[in-house]
């Protein structure tokens, strides 16, 4: 049997197994209706306009900007891959879920999204996502944050256990590949959470109980970006297992090859995260040699991001001549735009090049310094995670949503014109906070009452502001489509199966890529590249310097 197809064919999820998937995207949209608001404000005050005094439980800026960064970046994300992956793999290895671990993973989840927005929402953690000591929070937030990452652990030992239990009944059979690059996204973030971990339980919740009187500012920012920079990965993977494995299927073509996938999904296994060096690069106490190194490893891991462009591209252009394209380009016009879950994700791909274009200037060692701490960096991370994974993650709702809740989607057309009016409003967005970066305009900075000459800056900050205005049109869009197709969908007309693509090259039982699918081999790996990433910088460095007191600054 071809390794890209399920099987047996007709395997469903039983609808309190979809209820548990349902509940624990639904908490990863609550999360990003939250964001989407804050980050209205946010863009907003780049164009002088202050509606942060309207917002309730709002006291400052940094306030605010931590919810937006919490809710996008972290409990959107891993609410939404908590159900995502674990459903995929169940459905690729024709596999019931485990209630008991649905159940786990939704509720630690829930406690967690309890602790984070007490804090947040009180003003005990206006620390930003990134958490940098010494700003310091309440304990609250930070064991709200571990518990996020003990969600995402329950539903990785999930997807690991159904592969157990697969493996046992197909010895000697290829994994099928929609589930071997589900498994191998978490066992990524497995290895790359062990930084805040050990950042977070070893150092900042004890500082924050007082069981530590001091901390160690750098040694906490370097556990932070060990994992920090792979995170990026976490969020960006599963966008791309649905432009691999659903998205061909979708517009009618083929995934290319089987085995490339595969390969690609290790390569980011085994170079996202010896690279949080590069987020670094001002950073004192750290030798320039090390941060060459990380350089060299980010520039590595774009690789398989240049493969993933030929693959997914080359799937599209199958689809869109086997609906009748011709010529150099004109197939793209046959692709099927009308498709809300397609046409999002098609958008999500084009903002995609240009983030990846410049998370390039980013790694450059002397470029860097000219854009670091500059809005040129959230315009970048806007085209990446606030466009390629968030845009993606709405077009798959647009399939994912009716088939859990077996609704028809409500709203085709406004759901089409939602994605175009998000789209455009992030190109906007993005050109007004890379225009202001490079002219430098101050990320992370309440410019309505910042006491600089603004004058160079307000052709960048409109842009800013109409941007986000636009980007929370879009979201406002998707959020009704969404509820619309909850309260008012046509019942028992929502899609009976998930869409796999069939590959054009598929897996082969007796060739070199079966060695791919030696998961717990390349994991070895990828931790013999963290250590000598990273094992130089903490054999010089430790033990830590618990030095500086915590400070509550707004």
């Amino acid at each position: 049997m071809n390794a890209t197809v399920a099987s047996p064919e007709g395997f469903q999820h039983p609808p309190g197994q979809r209820r548990l998937i349902r509940w624990t995207v639904y908490i990863g949209y609550f999360a990003l209706f939250a964001g989407v608001a804050h980050g209205f404000a946010q863009a907003l005050s780049y164009a002088g306009i202050d509606i942060l005094r309207y917002f309730p439980f709002l006291q400052g800026y940094y306030q605010g900007l931590t919810a937006h960064g919490v809710a996008n970046a972290l409990f959107f994300t891993f609410a939404f891959s908590n159900g995502f992956l674990p459903l995929l793999t169940s459905r690729a290895l024709a596999r019931p879920l485990k209630s008991g671990l649905l159940h786990a993973s939704l509720w630690t989840l829930v406690v967690a999204n309890v602790l984070v927005i007490y804090a947040v929402s009180t003003n005990r953690a206006s620390v930003l996502y990134t958490s940098y000591a010494p700003l310091q929070a309440d304990w609250t937030y930070y064991l709200g944050l571990v518990l996020l990452v003990v969600s995402s652990y329950i539903a990785a030992a999930h997807m690991f256990v159904l592969l157990g239990g697969w493996k046992k009944e197909h010895p000697g059979e290829r994994i099928p590949l929609l589930a071997f690059i589900s498994v191998v996204t978490y066992a990524m973030w497995i290895l790359a959470s062990l930084g805040i971990a050990v950042s977070f339980i070893g150092f900042l919740l004890p500082w924050s109980l007082g069981i530590l009187e001091r901390t160690d500012p750098l040694l906490n920012r370097t556990l932070f970006w060990l994992t920090g920079h792979a995170i990026v990965y976490v969020w960006l993977l599963p966008a791309y297992v649905s432009w691999y494995a659903l998205v061909p299927r979708q517009v009618g073509g083929k995934l290319v090859s089987d085995p490339l996938t595969r390969l690609v999904f290790i390569m980011f296994l085994l170079l996202s995260v010896p690279t949080g060096f590069h987020h670094q690069y001002t950073d004192p106490g750290i030798t320039t040699q090390m941060k060459a190194f990380h350089a060299l490893m980010t520039f590595g891991v774009f690789y398989p991001s240049l493969a993933t462009a030929f693959s997914v591209v080359a799937s599209l252009e199958m689809g869109g001549r086997n609906r009748g394209g011709t010529g150099v380009l004109a197939w793209i016009k046959k692709l099927p735009w009308g498709d809300p879950s397609v046409a999002a994700q098609l958008l999500a791909m084009f903002t995609f090049v240009f983030g990846g274009i410049t998370g390039l200037i980013n790694a450059s060692y002397i470029v860097n310094q000219v854009v670091h701490n500059t809005t040129w960096i959230p315009g970048h991370f806007h085209m990446t995670v606030g466009s390629a994974v968030a845009l993606t993650l709405m077009g798959i709702a647009y399939w994912m949503i009716p088939y859990l809740t077996d609704r028809k989607l409500w709203g085709r057309k406004l759901a089409v014109w939602q994605s175009w009016i998000y789209t455009i409003g992030v190109l906007i967005f993005a050109r007004g906070m890379i225009s202001g970066g490079l002219d430098g305009m101050p990320r992370r900075t309440f410019l309505v009452e910042a006491t600089y000459d603004k004058d160079s800056w307000a052709l960048a900050g409109a842009l800013t502001g109409i941007g986000g205005t636009l980007m929370t049109i879009g979201a406002l869009m998707f959020f009704l489509v969404v509820l619309m197709t909850i309260w008012r969908g046509a019942k028992g007309e929502g899609p009976k199966d998930i869409p796999f693509a069939d590959a054009l090259l598929p897996a082969r039982k007796a060739s070199w890529d079966t060695k791919l699918d030696r998961l717990g081999f390349w994991f070895v790996i990828a931790v013999v590249l963290v250590v000598i990433a990273y094992g130089p910088f903490f054999a010089g460095y430790l033990p830590a310097n618990l030095v500086s007191p915590g400070y509550r600054l707004f």
